[in-house]
């Protein structure tokens, strides 16, 4: 059924009729609006608002929509266009999408991340559209002197069908502009979508394979200097001091100097993350001068003492956070998981008494599983623009998180934040690090300090040498059985540094009756971030092994296992915390059932193994086949199903899963970095290893749950169940479980190659 919603107000629809040649604009909100000032107004070009999302329909009958969200990949730029190019009933072959730049008091959430952007934008969206086509419709029944109901519309035209009279949108967007924005409007139901559900092709298809500058790195001024930093050569270092005239008189280099990038007092936010606050700075005319320079500079460092700043909280209150000092080295982070495992961790969920079942066991069944910390490794290094003059910056570059950026640049350059213009750059991937934007700082400061624009560009050493990682993990499960094999009990006790990866009151919580859960944290000055479904990348992978051997153990199905449970969650719960959904859970998992055929003899030589998870309000299975060819894997076929609700790009849809579950098996058999006394032990890609086309799967193959839901999150929930699915497959392939990843090192113990 269609559901009819409030619209938003006048404040957030803001209407123009000076624009060239007549025609119709709307600015709206996602989340909020606001008014322009009469004096906005008429600072603005006739022909043209500069807001942070709006339509503007042309007397041509053309339709430009500007996308507000950071594009990394995701294909938000075209699909959520799509959401508002339905409802408005344009036609989408005259539809024209423009990145949006940074307006934070015009917008109110330009953030990628999450896997949220569908999610949060698909009701505000459709509102919008759907307005602009209610008071087209107003528009052409004032005009033909007939009732508004009796108005139709589809492909940017409008119709009267008793008179016979058709209008484009453009010849009706000037009167459109002069009526009431309507209170509420009618939405469509699913059934009535044109545009959404369809493939279509990414809006900056073209451009990419034109090789058209569209990335921050591609970003060229006149008169424009070359930055780079040169940052402490081990976690736990700062500088000491420098020798800027070591490499000032080489040639091409204009200045030398260090910088820091936040103030002391500052109170920084979630994503105010930085590995070293103090720098080394070299500006010159050519990168490859300031290279040259970099590698001759002449610095000192030292070990660095704890340090502690002022965190700002979600609730208005602040913490005061503390990072220790020293030279860590993953020897003795092996160490420190070693002893917490020995000790009580923090009690995050307790149901029944799981003490007094695994007491009575008669089988205790305990695995622990570890993971290392891993790189974000984006296509696109980083970089940044920055021009700073006396009382403005433009700050130019690839983001996920301008909002978080804005205020720590303002607060270092020590100017309002209405000064600071942010424009967004499409960025040669993501997956969590760009949501950091501390290299928007060190532009910043770098061009303010030099006087000039100035393009800051890391090597790929320094962009895996400088933090931001996935963090190293650890997990231990045990299960109690009795007798018969059936389970009394289970236990898991998840920790990380510097963070724990466990969900408590995900699956399988809810569904024993005796179930403990406990956590624990160890400090550390190695910093991280969130990496493509932060901690559920590890956990999903320890606990779907876990129930893997578990069910191999209890002599049961690992499918029919897992649904058993479930429906031990859907008829029966324990608890009342239980964070998912135990019917769209079993759907994925007898989808995926059906789809690998799962009941069914392998191909010769094949060995399938399952996995499923909950994560960004999606569900998840995947089969994973492998086989074993002269003692060479490989990964045959991976067969996904997936409840995220309504799929608005179908092929943007499937390619974005494929993309997770490539990236999900390249880190579970490759994804590694030791460090050795603060220092990393890999910098580069002839160290660190990629995944190659040769290595990933043959064929996937990603199967929709059609159940008319609104949309839930699909960029990061394929990626956390590959890891297992992958293990349970070489599992049955080498008789061998894999409890630490990445997988290789145990692979070559049993002379396989990949």
């Amino acid at each position: 059924m269609s559901s009819s919603i409030p619209s938003y107000n006048r404040r957030k629809f803001l209407k123009a009729t000076g624009i060239a040649g007549g025609g119709l604009l709307l600015n709206f909100s996602w989340l909020a609006g606001q008014a322009l000032t009469p004096q906005e107004l008429a600072a603005m070009p006739a022909e043209w608002f500069e807001l942070n999302s709006f339509v503007k329909i042309a007397a041509n009958g053309a339709v430009t929509l500007y996308s507000a969200n950071p594009e990394f990949g995701s294909n938000v730029k075209t699909s959520m266009p799509m959401i508002l190019a339905d409802e408005l009933n344009v036609d989408w072959q005259k539809v024209t999408v423009e990145q949006a730049d940074f307006f934070p008091k015009r917008f109110n959430r330009q953030f990628t991340g999450g896997s949220q952007g569908i999610r949060q934008g698909w009701k505000p969206l459709r509102t919008a559209g759907a307005t602009a086509r209610q008071m087209l419709h107003e528009a052409a029944a004032q005009n033909w002197s007939v009732p508004v109901a009796e108005i139709s519309s589809a492909n940017g035209m409008l119709h009267h069908k008793n008179s016979g009279k058709s209008a484009s949108f453009g010849e009706m967007a000037s009167l459109a502009a002069t009526l009431p924005v309507p209170k509420n409007v009618q939405l469509k139901k699913e059934s009535e979508f044109s545009i959404i559900g369809k493939s279509k092709k990414n809006v900056d298809l073209k451009n990419i394979i034109t090789g058209k500058p569209l990335f921050g790195i591609d970003h060229k001024v006149p008169g424009m200097l070359y930055a780079m930093i040169v940052h402490p050569p081990a976690f736990g270092m700062r500088l000491k001091s420098v020798d800027a005239a070591s490499v000032k008189l080489m040639p091409g280099i204009k200045d030398v100097f260090p910088i820091k990038i936040m103030n002391e007092e500052y109170l920084r936010n979630f994503f105010d993350t930085a590995t070293f606050i103090e720098m080394v700075a070299i500006v010159g005319n050519s990168t490859w001068e300031v290279m040259q320079a970099k590698k001759n500079l002449n610095a000192t460092w030292e070990v660095a003492p704890d340090t502690t700043f002022k965190m700002a909280g979600f609730q208005g209150n602040s913490t005061t956070q503390t990072i220790p000092g020293g030279l860590e080295s993953t020897e003795g982070h092996r160490k420190v998981f070693e002893e917490m495992r020995k000790k009580p961790g923090n009690i995050l969920r307790k149901d029944g008494n799981p003490e007094e079942a695994f007491s009575k066991a008669s089988k205790i069944i305990e695995r622990t599983y570890t993971a290392p910390f891993l790189a974000h490794n984006t296509m696109e290094p980083v970089n940044c623009f920055a021009h700073v003059t006396k009382d403005k910056a433009l700050i130019y570059g690839p983001t996920q998180a301008p909002e978080f950026i804005v205020g720590t640049i303002a607060d270092r350059l020590g100017m309002p934040k209405e000064n600071i213009q942010i424009n967004l750059a499409r960025m040669g991937g993501g997956f969590g690090l760009r949501a950091y934007s501390h290299h928007m700082v060190e532009a910043a400061v770098i061009s303010q300090k030099v006087g000039a624009p100035i393009k800051m560009l890391y090597t790929r050493e320094d962009d895996m040498t400088y933090g931001i990682y996935r963090p190293t993990y650890t997990a231990t499960y045990r299960a109690a059985l009795d007798q018969q094999n059936n389970l009394l009990a289970l236990h898991v006790k998840a920790g990380g540094i510097p963070e724990s990866p466990l969900h408590q009151n995900r699956f399988p919580a809810g569904a024993i009756d005796n179930y403990l859960a406990e956590g624990w944290e160890k400090s550390s000055n190695i910093t991280i971030g969130a990496f493509r479904a932060p901690r559920s990348n590890f956990i999903a992978s320890a606990e779907q092994s876990f129930l893997d051997e578990l069910a191999e153990a209890m002599g049961k199905d690992p499918i029919a296992f897992r649904l058993e449970l479930l429906n031990r969650a859907m008829t029966n719960p324990v608890g009342k915390n239980n964070d998912y959904d135990a019917k769209r859970y079993a759907s994925v998992l007898e989808l995926v059932r059906e789809k690998s055929n799962w009941n069914s003899p392998s191909d010769a030589g094949n060995h399938k193994g399952v996995s499923a998870y909950f994560c960004h309000n999606s569900y998840v299975a995947e089969v994973v086949e492998t086989s074993l060819k002269n003692n060479k894997l490989v990964v045959e076929k991976v067969v996904a199903a997936v409840d995220c609700g309504i799929v608005v790009n179908p092929d943007a849809a499937i390619n974005m899963a494929e993309g997770g579950i490539v990236d999900g098996v390249g880190n579970a058999l490759f994804g590694e970095l030791s460090f050795n006394e603060g220092i990393p032990d890999k910098k580069n890609f002839d160290q660190y290893k990629m995944i190659r086309q040769k290595e990933a799967p043959r064929k996937i193959e990603v199967h929709f749950v059609n159940n008319g839901k609104e949309p839930t999150g699909l960029g990061e929930p394929l990626f956390p169940p590959v890891f297992a699915a992958l293990a349970n497959s070489l599992y049955k392939a080498t008789g061998k479980r894999f409890y630490e990843q990445p997988f290789l090192p145990q692979l070559k113990a049993n002379e396989i190659a990949v």
